[in-house]
């Protein structure tokens, strides 16, 4: 009897001490400190969530995959990471569109044709044209002396050819090569040309889909005028470099798809099926072309002056 009376009282002290100890941690944690805790236990992707874009070397392909370069040029493959249409940034979902897809290996291709000014070209031999899983042109790997380089390929190119690469500019203009690299100002007026530098010095951004081209169209002064795919005309310096002919690969466009399989190998993902009939606002509507765009040396942001005062105490 005494040992049950015992067990009613130990029970009885456990349950004041908690209630005790509950009703403390009530007292010193209020109703606002709870509420600023909730946001902390959210899951939130972060895709950069290790920094990799603060660190040197990582670089974004739009919303598709992040790679790393390393501080040396390489034919070697390089890893990816796909984002899956996610900002690479702050990791939310911004194109519904893409991801999934098969495994890929990143080509580093080197967009920088530059040659010697005076003097023989640059001569370099074609070893190989390849396919890129990340871009819709077909790539070449191509060699001079002990360097070897991916280099975007054009529609004639071929193993074993011989291509060269010039940074002169005669006074009269040279017959070209389809597959040669020139600046804009040795080449003569009506050439196709692509992989056209905006900058000069920055490598070849104009015209490096598959199939495209532009057209030298006419040269005043020091400058060159070059009409897009799209129309448009442009001006850049004719020291601009750019290759003769247009990329490889140019029926890319016209391939079908198949299946919807082979889409998700593609790494595109179902859309939602939505169908609108197309009413007056679609379609071609004839327009003035766009004024010539002036393409001049890239703007640095200049650093302000900030005036400080140096207070000298003896």
């Amino acid at each position: 009897m005494m040992q049950n009376v015992l067990n009613s009282f130990s029970r009885l002290c456990v349950t004041n001490s908690r209630f005790t100890l509950t009703q403390s941690l009530s007292t010193k944690l209020p109703n606002t400190t709870l509420i600023q805790l909730q946001p902390q236990h959210q899951q939130i992707r972060f895709i950069n969530k290790h920094g990799y874009l603060t660190e040197p070397g990582w670089k974004a392909f739009g919303n598709r995959w992040i790679v790393k370069f390393p501080e040396k040029y390489t034919v070697k493959k390089l890893p990816l990471m796909k984002l899956a249409g996610r900002d690479p940034t702050t990791g939310k979902r911004v194109v519904g569109g893409l991801g999934g897809g098969h495994k890929k290996k990143y080509r580093w291709v080197d967009n920088c044709r530059h040659g010697p000014k005076e003097g023989p070209p640059l001569v370099e031999k074609i070893l190989a044209i390849q396919y890129d899983p990340c871009k819709s042109a077909k790539i070449a790997l191509v060699a001079s002396g002990d360097k070897v380089r991916y280099i975007i390929a054009s529609s004639t190119m071929k193993a074993g050819d011989l291509i060269t690469t010039s940074g002169h500019i005669p006074r009269i203009a040279i017959r070209p090569k389809e597959g040669d690299a020139h600046p804009l100002g040795a080449l003569p007026v009506g050439t196709e040309i692509c992989c056209i530098e905006k900058y000069v010095g920055e490598g070849g951004s104009i015209a490096l889909s598959a199939g495209s081209r532009a057209i030298l169209v006419r040269k005043v002064g020091d400058r060159c005028i070059i009409q897009l795919p799209s129309k448009q005309e442009i001006s850049l310096k004719q020291e601009c470099m750019a290759t003769v002919g247009h990329v490889s690969n140019e029926d890319h466009n016209t391939k079908h798809i198949g299946s919807a399989q082979r889409l998700r190998w593609l790494g595109f993902r179902p859309r939602s099926g939505l169908w609108h009939r197309k009413d007056g606002r679609f379609g071609r509507k004839i327009r003035p072309l766009p004024p010539l765009k002036i393409v001049d040396n890239r703007k640095v942001d200049k650093i302000a002056e900030l005036p400080m005062t140096i207070k000298v105490v003896c």
